[in-house]
């Protein structure tokens, strides 16, 4: 069972890979993803991760308070704009679907900007 958790958390880390080059794919749920399975079945690759100089951050920051910064919810929501105008436009002819897309967009956005801000290195909720 380790191997193919390991297995599935570096997919999971060569999807989020490609989402960095694909502005449809997001990149930061599947590294999220991989860093969970990684601490089920290798710490070492865990901790690659979390001491990853662009992932790190994040993924600390969502682990400790559920917190995405400023600047990737701006990157995300705006991603997801551009996504859903390329949709409208070139997409599929059916309004619905295309409105389907547009909900589930909406949805995720909603999400990702009802998340708190960072605290800030170091503090986070007392225990």
């Amino acid at each position: 069972m380790r191997l193919l958790t390991l297995a599935a958390a570096w997919l999971l880390v060569a999807i989020g890979v490609v989402g960095v080059f694909l502005p449809i794919l997001p990149t930061t749920p599947f590294i999220i993803l991989a860093a969970a399975l990684f601490a089920r079945s290798s710490p070492r690759f865990e901790r690659w991760l979390l001491d990853h100089p662009r992932y790190g951050q994040p993924l600390t920051d969502w682990r400790r308070e559920g917190a995405i910064s400023r600047r990737a919810k701006i990157a995300s929501v705006s991603l997801m704009s551009m996504s859903y105008v390329i949709v409208w436009f070139v997409g599929p002819p059916q309004l619905w679907l295309k409105l389907l897309v547009g909900a589930i967009l909406i949805g995720c956005a909603a999400f990702v900007l009802t998340r708190p801000d960072p605290l800030g290195p170091g503090v986070g909720p007392q225990d």
